[in-house]
């Protein structure tokens, strides 16, 4: 099998994928643009160490990132050199595992996304499962531990090469705050190979839930299990827990885990309401969680707050990257009206920056002239002392800086997205 890895149309994929992805430097400080020069010096003496079991992964660069909740996350960034080989390793291993998987696990899969699970999800709820067990695994990233993950690991790899690299990146040391960390467990999030890892040891929770013919939907460690009584959900809930904590070792966060109905239980993002059709009574259906709406009008907000230093252009691209991710995944749950709401509060912002760049009453002067509006008018509104918000909300900007004359200078409203 290490043969395989060590392909040189692998490595190559491998390198692709790695460059592609970009990310952060490791601890060597070294870019995925420094990544080729260094494999074309390197490769071979790499390859060689590897094949003698010799290969001394670096130690992994500790980040920690603020989470929406105000606290943070630990991510644990290989050098761009090992994330090449954690990758090679990725591409062998995923096709053998990929056939022991199970229907309803959906993250970091091939042909299957998060809308997959939240439409499983659903289709649970309305075909009566409404007693939803939520359970929080608490860190699992930083909570996997090693030998279990080995020994599922050899049960379909039997190369030693292959498994000696693997638990060598494993136990490679964290560097924070510039001093390195043994670690005895944990699989780091920020590399390859922790998407595979994560999903080969929950298979096993999988495993465990098809057994007992539960209905369960799994996105990497976000899992949630569907009954149809209280009573089934406490008695599954303590029985999973169970196993979890003896077999998998894998603790849970008991302040977050519930058993819940559809309305109070939210997956990726997306939460479940009534849908009250008359035909459809009992059926709800999805929405966008309440926190996402105020993150993305939090970011937004930022984007368009009139001091930041930036372009109009460079302003209007980086909104459209936002409005174009955060549509283009929540765009399967019922969310026009919402928008539409929200593109009007959106371009009065943008017309308050430009109101604002504006700076100077003459030249507020010309440019209301420019856009067709009277002198005498023009001459008035530049002197106002309303302030600026409050012009951005008047027909002065409203009739001038339309939403056609935004588009042309590259916004795209946040309707065009969904209805695109």
């Amino acid at each position: 099998m290490i043969a395989n890895v060590l392909k040189n149309k692998n490595l190559q994929q491998a390198y692709q994928r790695v460059y592609a992805n970009k990310g952060a430097s490791g601890v060597d400080s070294k870019t995925v643009n420094d990544l080729l020069p260094d494999l074309q010096k390197h490769q071979k003496a790499y390859i060689q160490s590897i094949r003698e079991g010799n290969y001394q992964p670096a130690p992994i660069l500790g980040i920690e990132i603020p989470k929406s909740n105000g606290k943070t996350r630990l991510l644990g960034v290989p050098t761009v050199v090992d994330r090449v080989f954690q990758q090679a390793i990725q591409q062998v291993l995923q096709p053998i595992f990929e056939q022991d998987f199970q229907t309803h696990s959906y993250g970091f899969r091939p042909k299957r996304n998060a809308h997959q699970a939240m439409q499983q999800s659903l289709a649970n709820i309305n075909q009566g499962y409404q007693y939803i067990v939520d359970i929080d695994l608490e860190s699992f990233f930083d909570n996997v531990e090693h030998y279990i993950l080995l020994e599922l690991l050899y049960k379909r790899v039997k190369c030693v090469y292959v498994l000696k690299l693997i638990r060598q990146f494993l136990r490679a040391p964290i560097q924070i705050n510039g001093k390195l960390h043994k670690r005895r467990k944990g699989v780091p999030q920020g590399s390859p190979l922790s998407p595979l890892l994560s999903n080969i040891l929950l298979n096993e929770l999988d495993k465990q839930l098809e057994q007992r013919g539960l209905r369960y939907v799994r996105y990497a460690d976000d899992f949630s299990i569907y009954v149809k009584s209280s009573e089934s959900a406490k008695r599954v809930g303590n029985n999973i827990y169970k196993y979890l904590r003896d077999e998998l070792k894998l603790p849970i966060n008991r302040s977050k885990s519930k058993v819940c109905r559809p309305q109070k239980f939210e997956m990726l993002g997306f939460g479940f309401v009534p849908t009250y059709k008359k035909n459809e009574k009992g059926k709800y259906q999805a929405v966008v969680a309440k926190s996402k709406w105020q993150s993305l009008k939090r970011s937004l907000k930022y984007l368009t707050k009139k001091t930041l230093p930036m372009s109009f252009d460079e302003r209007i691209g980086r909104l459209n990257l936002l409005i174009r991710g955060w549509v283009n995944y929540f765009k399967p749950a019922s969310i026009k009206g919402k928008l539409k709401k929200l593109d009007e509060w959106l371009r009065n912002r943008i017309r308050y920056c430009i109101w604002h760049d504006w700076k100077k009453p003459e030249r507020k002067r010309k440019n209301l002239i420019r856009l067709g509006i009277p002198q005498g008018q023009a001459y008035a509104w530049s002197r106002t002392n309303m302030g600026g918000w409050a012009v951005a909300q008047s027909p002065i900007l409203r009739t001038t800086i339309t939403q056609s004359k935004l588009q042309k200078r590259g916004y795209l409203s946040m309707l065009t997205y969904y209805k695109g």
